[in-house]
């Protein structure tokens, strides 16, 4: 039964999908690939071992794919300072962690970009282990890195909150249930649809509702 909640952090604690769809499209650029924004932002929640092929296909993935990757890094960095926790975030963590529940952040970001977020939320205290783009060989919509932050805290078994139809598929393919907030930006029905037992508009809304989801106590 589970005993671990494993949330994501780009999109779910943080408020980076914007600024993640922006470094994505001027790194593409680099490469006289022109994407647009919008369909960017609905691959963000994908590490970026899947979503450079997923939005430029097989062939630019085999002839630039780390090259892209590495432009990213260097598109992204320079937004960092602006990145914000989204509200309510660490009252989550401390909600959560107050309830029983083994808290471990479940990220596929870099090593570098965690700890950022880590000093954010000011979670170091709250949470037994997190993740980075370090622990899984296949980011979501691959189970690897759910598992590994499971794995990470010797959990027994977990319940993930995202929010986007990627995490909840990973979810499903972890035998995971999972929750959603939806300021990754995707639909409620497209959030269901992928998987998520119940959406939810904020992280507040959530907090609001904890005692009626499966993040209420751990089993």
């Amino acid at each position: 039964m589970p005993d671990t909640a494993v949330l994501d952090v780009d999109g779910t604690l943080v408020d980076t999908n914007y600024q993640h769809a922006l470094a994505w499209f001027r790194a593409f650029r680099r490469f006289d690939v022109t994407l647009p924004v919008w369909r960017l932002h609905r691959a963000i929640g994908m590490g970026g071992d899947q979503l450079v092929p997923a939005v430029a296909g097989e062939e630019f993935e085999s002839a630039h794919g780390d090259d892209a990757r590495a432009a990213w890094t260097e598109e992204f960095e320079p937004m960092l300072p602006e990145v914000q926790p989204f509200e309510g975030a660490r009252d989550l963590l401390v909600d959560l962690g107050r309830r029983g529940w083994t808290v471990v952040l479940a990220s596929s970001g870099q090593q570098g970009h965690v700890d950022t977020y880590l000093d954010l939320l000011d979670a170091r205290d709250l949470v037994a282990g997190w993740t980075s783009s370090d622990d899984a060989d296949a980011t979501k919509p691959a189970p690897d890195l759910l598992q590994a932050a499971v794995q990470r805290v010797s959990g027994r078994a977990g319940i993930l909150l995202g929010d986007s139809v990627w995490d909840c598929e990973a979810a499903g393919n972890a035998g995971m249930a999972s929750l959603a907030v939806r300021t990754g930006g995707f639909s409620t029905e497209e959030l269901t649809g992928a998987g998520a037992g119940a959406v939810f508009e904020s992280l507040p809304e959530l907090l609001q509702a904890l005692d009626r989801t499966e993040f209420a106590r751990p089993a």
